[in-house]
């Protein structure tokens, strides 16, 4: 079952729709589950919902996968270069025209202080990192990735599709430098054929890189005829999802 809830997004002091999936069993049972996060939460479940008229398809996955969880789906402002700046860490130019400042880190500090306390207190959860992963495609892979390196502590896995990381590799290895990470963590990394060159491919080695000198453990998957959109993005739902939370 899906459902949706306004929460207050503080940085900007603005409402923001968040789309919880339970498993449909979740009223008939004392069970609890592990969660994971997703950036542009609009996208994940319902064509209806999505910007684009095409979702993942999460829902119907989840329906039939055999590891019961909750997904958290959180969604960005859709006003102007709103989305940009809520998902970047890192300086961007191309997203402050208006010279909004990237908020990243505050988006972060959102779900760390207010979204994942109220998740976990009124709903069954497992709180810990071991249980609790994140993920998102493009500016949401980018913030998926930054919570897996810079909020470790929270977060022990990450699916970052198509993550745009080109723009600020340099800020990001230092990151990733400088970070630790537990040899728990899991990274997804992909990119599509028909939306990337050789960059593409060589940010997302040298991180992969990184990740593994720094003890964690990364996935890296070229998807052949992948483009740039949520119909790809969604025909690599099982393989992402076995990764982090199966066995290795």
């Amino acid at each position: 079952m899906i459902i949706k809830r306004d929460f207050i997004y503080t940085p900007k002091n603005k409402k923001r729709p968040i789309h919880i999936y339970l498993p449909d069993n979740y009223y008939e049972t004392e069970e609890r589950y592990p969660v994971m996060y997703f950036f542009d939460g609009h996208n994940l479940f319902y064509d209806e919902d999505a910007t684009y008229g095409k979702s993942w398809g999460l829902k119907t996955f989840l329906d039939q996968w055999s590891k019961p969880m909750i997904i958290v789906g959180m969604e960005c402002g859709h006003e102007g270069v709103e989305r940009l700046c809520e998902y970047s860490p890192y300086f961007v130019t191309f997203s402050n025209p208006d010279h909004e400042r990237c908020m990243g880190e505050e988006t972060f500090r959102w779900i760390i202080e207010e979204i994942k306390p109220i998740i976990d207190r009124e709903y069954r959860t497992y709180p810990f990192r071991e249980c609790t992963g994140i993920g998102g495609s493009s500016m949401g892979g980018l913030m998926a990735l930054y919570g897996a390196v810079c909020h470790n502590r929270w977060f022990s896995k990450a699916a970052c599709l198509s993550s745009a990381i080109g723009f600020c590799m340099q800020p990001l290895m230092k990151d990733l430098e400088n970070s630790e990470i537990n040899p728990d963590t899991r990274i997804y990394l992909s990119w599509g054929t028909k939306e990337a060159g050789s960059h593409t491919y060589d940010c997302n080695v040298k991180v992969a890189e990184k990740v593994q000198e720094k003890g964690g453990n990364v996935k890296i998957d070229c998807q052949v005829g992948g483009g740039h959109c949520e119909a790809d993005w969604e025909k690599l739902v099982p393989e992402f999802m076995r990764y982090l939370w199966g066995t290795k």
